[in-house]
């Protein structure tokens, strides 16, 4: 279904592969989309893949500049929603596009007569699980949280200065045990959308705010902050380690596991008015003018097809 401006390899498959093995170590949410289905003519083949980023950008290969566009529009939704879903693209002499319940049908009479089915899977990273402190608990619970499905990672005091976090789904636990609590919980205070809690007996957990108070922190800041293990108490490192995770997971459970992205679309595609395709307008080649208002084109016969008779086109197309 049309040709792509993206580079095309021998090793697309592994390289998506290996793109996905990156993404989910360091937290990057993406789509993969799979080719399951075609009838040529196509560019694309059965089990051909790509990922799609938040930006919207696509690396792989999923069929050309008909098939694209589209693809990446509804990965776009995808992530924002969580869910996949099954995006047909089928030749018909009228253009339309229908929505149901996991599954887009996009008619289209773009002259490469081709179909596919492509299957789009939003990837969200496992939620992150920052256990501060080198103690007995800090490393049980890092272990733990591993086999409980978080990323964990545990934090030391040399590690403050230096700590990154990609804003999402992110639960700080501090296990420090009274070595460096005001100094994790300052720095995990700072961590967008963190979910803060700490280890402490009530005594020490308020001796601590008042410190955090001392050093500037408001209210509302320390309001996020929770001791965890509420009026259960484990007697072993191992116990703590367990009921801390447990209070985690039970919290998360009530926020909702599903994290998805709620941002601004990183494109705003177009409708190419004669084919019903969906068109980017930052990367489309072919745009014309009429009374005053742009329309971009998946192709150059489109384009040409329009400007021939713009009023037939100028329809509302379903959504």
């Amino acid at each position: 279904m049309g040709r792509s401006t993206l580079e095309r390899g021998d090793r697309i498959a592994d390289d998506v592969l290996d793109l996905l093995r990156e993404y989910a170590a360091d937290g990057t949410p993406c789509v993969l989309a799979t080719v399951v289905r075609v009838e040529p003519p196509t560019s694309a083949r059965p089990g051909d893949k790509a990922v799609i980023t938040a930006d919207g950008r696509l690396r792989g290969w999923i069929g050309g500049s008909c098939s694209e566009p589209v693809v990446r529009r509804e990965a776009l939704r995808a992530l924002a929603e969580g869910t996949p879903q099954l995006v047909r693209i089928v030749a018909a002499e009228e253009v339309r596009q229908t929505r149901k319940k996991g599954e887009l049908t996009v008619a289209t009479t773009c002259p490469s007569g081709g179909s596919l089915d492509i299957f789009i899977e939003p990837r969200v990273p496992r939620p992150l699980l920052l256990v501060f402190g080198d103690t007995p608990v800090a490393h049980t619970m890092a272990r733990l949280g591993e086999l409980t499905g978080f990323r964990s990672r545990t934090v030391t005091q040399a590690d403050l200065a230096t700590l990154s976090v990609t804003p999402g789904d992110t639960w700080a636990v501090v296990a420090t045990m009274g070595h460096f609590d005001e100094d994790a919980l300052e720095v995990a205070l700072t961590l967008p959308d963190a979910d803060v809690s700490l280890i402490a007996s009530s005594r020490r957990a308020a001796a601590v705010r008042q410190a955090l108070l001392k050093r500037g922190l408001d209210e509302k800041t320390l309001e996020r902050l929770r001791t965890p293990a509420g009026k259960v108490r484990g007697v072993t490192q191992e116990e703590i380690a367990i009921l801390a995770l447990a209070e985690v997971v039970i919290a998360r459970h009530k926020r909702g596991q599903n994290h998805v992205i709620h941002e601004p679309p990183a494109v705003v595609f177009v409708t190419d008015q004669v084919c019903g395709m969906t068109v980017d307008p930052l990367t489309s080649q072919h745009k014309t003018e009429y009374r005053g208002v742009s329309y971009w084109f998946c192709s150059a016969g489109c384009k040409a097809e329009f400007e021939k008779e713009p009023a037939r086109y100028l329809r509302p197309l379903e959504a």
